[in-house]
């Protein structure tokens, strides 16, 4: 049990870098959602009575003196993990600028960390998200923002790709959306096939990006393309 904990602990200490962006709706909360502690909505007791079951089940003792504590730290750490329950990520799309630029807008290699719904390993990787406004901009930090409160949840990374892609859609009316997601998933690097190294890609191609294969070569080669 000790490998998997680790590697979640690990994840936990991830952090997103912000980018600063100016203020250009007064009327709007600028609550910062990503810096708020996880929110009491999770039963911390419960998993930690949870925690108990699962080490004595495996055959460890929970009154060992090395892990007496870890019941608590794996529920504060789940507490964590899937704070993106309790979160709306629509609300860092309501700040936006009007603009009248029509070329691509690309943010790449925003990492994140989240957590397989179905062995609950985490996965971690880079998104790129890249769109085509529709007189509206949204602040660079707010995309990663979105991602990391999408990604805090249970998930697979097909959902993730497909959600953060209809959320730009819904929320800003571009004129077209891209989003590729490359991540490693554990649950296939320390388990079952055992295959360190492995990277699952999977993207969503939406308006512009979906209908104009030009579009499309272009956003890819800004993702893929030569890196200085």
């Amino acid at each position: 049990m000790s490998c998997p904990i680790s590697l979640l602990s690990e994840c936990v200490s991830l952090q997103m870098t912000d980018i600063p962006t100016a203020n250009t709706n007064p009327g709007s909360n600028d609550a910062d959602e990503l810096s708020k502690k996880p929110e009491t909505k999770v039963d911390l007791a419960r998993i930690e009575r949870a925690m108990r079951e699962v080490l004595a089940a495996v055959g460890e003792d929970p009154d060992r003196e090395g892990i007496q504590e870890t019941p608590a730290r794996v529920a504060r750490m789940y507490a964590e993990m899937f704070q993106g329950l309790h979160q709306d990520p629509r609300v860092h799309l309501q700040k936006f600028f009007t603009e009248q630029y029509d070329e691509v807008v690309l943010v790449r290699d925003i990492s994140f960390c989240s957590m397989c719904e179905h062995h609950l390993l985490p996965f971690t990787g880079h998104a790129h998200i890249g769109y085509i406004p529709n007189g509206k901009v949204v602040g660079l930090s707010k995309l990663a923002r979105v991602v990391e409160v999408i990604a805090r949840r249970p998930q697979v990374q097909e959902r993730l790709t497909e959600q953060v892609a209809n959320l730009l859609i819904e929320e800003l009316e571009v004129k077209g959306v891209a989003v590729v997601v490359e991540a490693s998933h554990s649950c296939m690097t320390i388990r079952g096939v055992r295959k360190p190294g492995s990277m699952t890609v999977t993207s969503s191609m939406k308006g512009l990006f979906r209908s104009h294969l030009s579009s499309r070569s272009e956003i890819m080669q800004l993702i893929y393309g030569r890196r200085d």
